[in-house]
């Protein structure tokens, strides 16, 4: 996995795709397709989505 450089900033629009809450992670995987997460559900599934992550764009630190 890599940090995205052309990451722009996710919004309240942008919805965790496992509960709906606002998404603080982006995901795109090896196919193209894109994930958004919460937090707690970015650190709950992202071991299981290494081998299939192409980019990680990590945005929890605007949550300090």
């Amino acid at each position: 996995m890599t940090a995205t450089l052309q990451s722009r900033e996710l919004t309240t629009a942008d919805r965790c795709d496992a509960c709906g809450a606002q998404a603080y992670v982006r995901v795109v995987l090896n196919s193209g397709n894109e994930l958004y997460f919460c937090g707690h559900h970015a650190r709950e599934n992202e071991s299981g989505l290494q081998q299939v992550t192409a980019e990680w764009d990590d945005q929890t630190d605007r949550l300090a």
